[in-house]
Formats: structure tokens, C-alpha cells, sequence
């Protein structure tokens, strides 16, 4: 009877008596995208560390403990014993999502990675970035018309804008955006925007095969210009003067972006270029990664909420897709068939996959079309665009 007892005593202090179905779903899920990650190579860099996160807080829950959360529910702290210290490991990490610093570090080692040649050699590519954020303006009317859904209240103004910023396919600029305008809702935003960064190779070519006919597919375009140094060293610095002068809540998104652009184009900082695209972005994106899968706790993520949250944000993606792939069908008429639509596709801001998904299905129908370098020039502008539109939204919203 004594054996039983303990048997029973360890199951009921082991994880399988806390945890719910909830719980086992996303574990699920984790698996899923582990495997996504692993064996189908979807963005491991991205996906793997988001899933391990999503797994470890589902199976020990405590790991995103945040004793103020409990302690504060009018705002006091009503037990002095409380400390943030307390806190779990990955809620201490979190804090880095939750005040934007990893969000601008990432920019940082963008901008550092970043070529904007692709953009300079042919400016009007500029038009393609700004065509697919459509989908953000799309998923913002979406979201504000949940109100009318039946027994359900419906999203605020603030937290549609925070869904919206989804449809960019910019992580970094999503958190931002939800963390200064709903930041409730940052970690069911954060799960969709990276996840559905890692499965564009999924989601793009069904929709750029749908908008576009063999002939456009097969356009073979011509090679871009050189871009001088001068050219690429004035460049973010005009950038930034531009955008934070007409959208000053563009500031840390695109002060951090052309900053680290200018690190690797500038050719004197050479170690700072570095750091910033090799040691610091791959640190800041593993702790960024497995906290923003560790958001993802089954009895909260669960709800109706963040289930239209991750709908919406899909359909955001779709109609980014198609916002860029029909101005590239635009831009092809005007020229007279000198533009491959599919480079328009790449306007979201998922750099560099965009830009590799146009490539390989532009080879798919030309085995000797070369777009990746055409399809750089709206990527970057996506990344440009999207931190735009995020300052567009602080901007008419109030926050600072």
C-alpha cells in the first residue's frame, strides 16, 4: 500500500498531472515545427528555437513565471516578498521582447547583412516593397470588423494595428509595433508573424502561380547596374533623415537598420559590421526565438482571440503576396514585358527568403533566370516599407 502511495505522491507532483490538453496540443505543435525546422529546413535559424520554446513552456509551465503578473492585479504590489528576480528564466529573457531591445538589435544586424544595391540599381523597386504591404492596410479593416462576428467584442483599434503589422512578414518590427500598442496580444503576434516567416516557401508559391501565367514566369530580366560606394554610404543616411524626419516614431527601427547598414558599407568598422551581423544577431535571435515560443503556453494561447489573431495574420501574408505580385504584373505592362512579376512577391520583408522564394520558381519555368538579385531590391524595400507603415500606425495611435 506504502509503494502505491508513493507511486501516486510522484504522478501528482510529476508534470503530467498539471498539465491539460491545452498543454499536450501545443506540444504538438512544437513537434510539428521541430520537424519543419529540422528535416524540411524550413528557416531553422527562425523556426527551431521557437519551437523548442513553445515545447519547453508547455511541458514546465513555471518557465515563464512572473510573480509581479500575480502579485500586481490592480496595479500594486500587494506582496512585498514578490521580486522580479523570481521571475522564471525565460520571463526574465522576455523582458528584452517586451522593452524592444531585441527588436532594434535585430534591425541592427539586418541592416549589417544588408545589401541595398539590388534597391539603388533599380529604385522603382522601391514601388514593389510599398505594393505588398497591402496586406497590413487588409488585416487591419479584418480585424477592425471582428466586431461584427456574433458573441464576440471584437478587436480595439490599437490591437488591430497590432495584428496588422503582421502582413509586413518583419518579426522585429511586429513585436515593436505590439509591444508599444497591445501588449497583451505580443505573443500570439510574435508566434504567427515568425512561424509564418519560416513557412513563406509554403505560403508564397501557391499564391504567385495563381496571379501569374507561364509567360510572365518565364521573363528573363536584364542584368542591374553597378551601385558605387558613394552611392551606398549616402544611402541609409538620407534614409534615415527622410523617414524619422516625416515619421519620428520610425526612429529605433530604422535608426538601428541604417546604422548597421552603414557599419558594413562605410568600410571603416569592419569589427563593428561583424559583431552586429554574426555574434550579436545570432544572440539576440536565439533569446528572442525561444522566448517568443515560449508565449505560446497552451491555457492561455488557446482562445478564440489568438486563434482569429494567427487566421488573420495568415491572410495578411496572402495578400502581401498578392499586393507585390500584381504590381509586378503592373510594372511588366508598363514596360513592355522587361518585368518578371514574381520578383514582386519579395516586396514582404522576409529578407532573404522572399527574395530565394521568387529565384527558385522563377527557375522552375526558366532554368536559366536569375531573379534573386531583381527580387533583393523589393525585399530590402519590404523591410523599409513595413518599419514605414509600423511608424505610420505609432504615429496616428498616440504612442511614442
Amino acid at each position: 500500500m506504502d509503494i502505491i502511495n508513493s507511486i501516486i505522491e510522484i504522478f501528482q507532483g510529476s508534470g503530467f498531472a498539471s498539465l491539460s490538453w491545452q498543454n499536450w496540443f501545443m506540444i504538438l505543435v512544437s513537434f510539428v515545427l521541430l520537424y519543419l525546422a529540422i528535416v524540411k529546413k524550413f528557416e531553422p535559424l527562425l523556426l527551431l528555437p521557437i519551437a523548442f520554446g513553445m515545447l519547453l513552456v508547455n511541458v514546465y509551465p513555471d518557465i515563464m513565471y512572473d510573480p509581479l503578473a500575480i502579485a500586481t492585479p490592480g496595479g500594486e504590489v500587494l506582496d512585498p516578498s514578490a521580486h522580479w528576480y523570481d521571475s522564471g528564466v525565460l520571463r526574465l529573457i522576455y523582458c528584452g521582447v517586451k522593452s524592444s531591445i531585441f527588436p532594434c538589435l535585430i534591425f541592427l544586424g539586418v541592416g549589417a547583412m544588408t545589401d541595398f544595391g539590388p534597391l539603388l540599381a533599380n529604385p522603382s523597386s522601391l514601388l514593389l516593397g510599398a505594393a505588398a504591404q497591402l496586406g497590413i492596410y487588409v488585416a487591419f479593416l479584418i480585424s477592425i470588423a471582428t466586431k461584427y462576428i456574433p458573441g464576440f467584442e471584437g478587436f480595439s483599434t490599437l490591437e488591430a494595428a497590432a495584428i496588422a503589422i503582421i502582413g509586413g512578414a518583419d518579426g522585429p518590427t511586429a513585436i515593436y509595433v505590439t509591444g508599444k500598442l497591445a501588449p497583451h496580444l505580443l505573443g500570439p503576434v510574435a508566434v504567427a508573424a515568425y512561424s509564418y516567416m519560416a513557412l513563406i516557401p509554403l505560403i508564397q508559391p501557391p499564391i504567385m502561380k495563381l496571379l501569374t501565367t507561364k509567360k510572365e514566369r518565364e521573363i528573363k530580366m536584364n542584368q542591374l547596374r553597378t551601385v558605387s560606394k558613394a552611392e551606398k554610404i549616402i544611402f541609409p543616411i538620407v534614409v534615415t533623415v527622410i523617414c524619422v524626419v516625416i515619421i519620428p516614431s520610425t526612429a529605433p527601427l530604422i535608426g538601428m537598420l541604417m546604422l548597421g547598414n552603414l557599419f558594413k558599407e562605410s568600410g571603416v568598422t569592419e569589427r563593428l559590421s561583424d559583431t552586429a551581423q554574426n555574434a550579436l544577431c545570432n544572440i539576440v535571435t536565439i533569446m528572442l526565438g525561444v522566448t517568443v515560443g515560449a508565449t505560446a503556453e497552451g491555457k492561455t494561447f488557446l482562445d478564440l482571440k489568438t486563434l482569429l489573431v494567427i487566421a488573420i495574420g495568415l491572410v495578411a501574408f496572402a495578400f502581401s503576396t498578392a499586393g507585390g505580385v500584381l504590381f509586378g504584373k503592373l510594372m511588366n505592362v508598363i514596360t513592355k514585358g522587361k518585368v518578371n512579376p514574381l520578383i514582386g512577391s519579395a516586396g514582404v520583408s522576409a529578407v532573404p527568403m522572399a527574395a530565394r522564394v521568387s529565384q527558385v520558381e522563377g527557375r522552375k519555368y526558366n532554368p536559366s533566370n536569375f531573379l534573386l538579385m531583381h527580387a533583393m531590391g523589393p525585399n530590402v524595400a519590404g523591410v523599409i516599407g513595413s518599419a514605414v507603415a509600423a511608424g505610420f500606425f505609432l504615429l496616428n495611435f498616440g504612442a511614442k
